[in-house]
């Protein structure tokens, strides 16, 4: 007999969305897709790929059609650095093609991804830090406004860094991750905070990644959750909002 308590789980709050809109509308053109399989789906690897068989990967992500793609997190291991040095180094990346890497909120490791993205003519930098209430007391042991400090200044961090780069174009992404689990409010403020930094503008936008990072309720739960951010998030016409489906319960393409 299972020792497993599963009662102790609750479900996810609702999102108060009585006059939702998703629901109706239609897609009319299509959604700009980035491939995220170099990143997140090499650290789902038990053995993660070398960084020959991420050239091979990502060869064929371009002959997919990718115009964007995640390829690493450069400042946690040698071999992701590489491979982001290869790509630049050896003009690899198309024209057309624009990559992204993620690093956590954190000084070192954002000017780590900054030095492994030298050279480069176009990236999208992409930071995060957790959100969600049991993050907040168990990861940070922080309350609200201590861990909307850490967003803070990891938008800070990118500012100065890519101004020591004014050769490449950067895009500046942030994520709170668990967005899922994150109040909704929250979210809204702690992305509230990084926009007062970066200031975007319609010309240069910033975007905001919206993660699944636990999946905890089903699509329609995801999708008002998306649709409360978009409809509360200021300067909506500088912001690109991307979400990030995960699948613990088979509904990540629902999602």
């Amino acid at each position: 007999m299972s020792s497993f308590d599963h009662s102790k789980y609750r479900p996810v709050p609702r999102v108060h969305l009585p006059e939702r809109q998703w629901p109706g509308r239609v897609i009319e053109q299509a959604p700009r897709w980035v491939s995220v399989d170099l990143r997140d789906g090499n650290q789902a690897l038990l053995e993660p790929m070398s960084v020959e068989q991420k050239r091979r990967l990502w060869d064929l992500l371009l002959k997919l059609g990718f115009k964007e793609v995640e390829v690493g997190f450069p400042a946690a291991s040698k071999p992701a650095d590489d491979f982001v040095r290869w790509l630049i180094e050896a003009d690899r990346i198309p024209a057309d093609v624009t990559i992204q890497v993620l690093v956590q909120a954190r000084e070192d490791l954002i000017q780590r991804t900054f030095e492994s993205l030298r050279g480069v003519r176009g990236a999208i930098v992409h930071v995060y830090n957790s959100t969600s209430p049991v993050q907040r007391e168990r990861v940070f042991g922080q309350d609200k406004e201590g861990v909307k400090a850490i967003a803070r200044r990891g938008a800070e961090l990118l500012a100065r860094e890519a101004a020591k780069y004014p050769d490449t174009e950067w895009t500046f992404q942030y994520s709170p991750e668990s967005f899922t689990a994150t109040e909704p409010d929250y979210a809204v403020d702690v992305c509230e905070a990084v926009l007062d930094v970066w200031q975007p503008t319609p010309a240069r936008p910033c975007i905001f990644n919206l993660p699944a990072t636990v999946e905890v309720a089903s699509p329609n739960v995801f999708a008002d959750q998306v649709e409360y951010f978009a409809n509360h998030i200021s300067r909506r016409d500088s912001v690109v909002i991307s979400v990030h489906t995960h699948n613990d319960r088979g509904c990540a393409v629902g999602a």
